[in-house]
């Protein structure tokens, strides 16, 4: 018998600790980067992490668009990194694409989709810009399309894993980065909790 309470609680221990632990965790997502509060724009940090104002870079899209991700400020951006070989991102696109269509203008979100070009398998510039462009075509995909072929952006935003998405508040700050595809209901979720 005294084993068996003695079991018991430990049981109970280790499940508060676990509770405890995942409410800290779930805590600290929710939480405001008290660090960025009270702070101009110019005294925050360039980086990659919660609260950071993500590098900025100026990329042309496939209509001959120049776009700075700094203009967009004011707006939610979903940034997202990708390549047309990436099953993954041939996976995500047609979410991406159905959640621009149906949210974007109501959210006040904007999908910047920067193609890793320097990574497409084509051996010309040329070729490479041909394959994203048939990529958007199948996919009718009208979210604007960046090229990014000397991986500058690539670099600057560490991606090694593609796809990978990083969510903007319309105050320019970074508050979340995914790895991996997501499907409509997981960009509603996360676009949601954007400011």
């Amino acid at each position: 018998m005294k084993k068996n309470i003695g079991l018991l609680i430990v049981v109970l221990l280790v499940v508060v600790m676990i509770g405890t632990y995942v409410k800290q965790q779930i805590d600290e997502e929710r939480a405001i980067d008290k660090s960025a509060l009270g702070k101009d724009m110019e005294e925050l940090e360039t980086g990659l992490s919660k609260g950071d104002i993500p590098p900025d870079f100026t990329l042309t899209s496939l209509d001959g668009e120049d776009i700075t991700l700094s203009d967009l400020r004011g707006k939610k951006v979903v940034l997202n990194f990708w390549a047309t070989w990436c099953p993954p991102c041939k996976a995500e696109m047609p979410h991406m694409q159905s959640f621009y269509d149906e949210y974007a203008k109501e959210k006040n979100v904007e999908i910047i989709a920067v193609n890793l070009t320097e990574a497409e398998r084509d051996v010309t510039a040329d070729a490479k810009v041909d394959t994203v462009m048939t990529f958007r075509d199948s996919f009718e995909l009208t979210f604007p399309i960046l090229l990014d072929p000397d991986n500058e952006a690539g670099l600057n935003y560490q991606v090694i894993t593609i796809p990978t998405t990083y969510f903007i508040d319309s105050k320019g700050l970074i508050q979340r980065a995914i790895r991996g595809p997501m499907d409509v209901d997981m960009l509603n979720d996360y676009v949601d909790a954007l400011d």
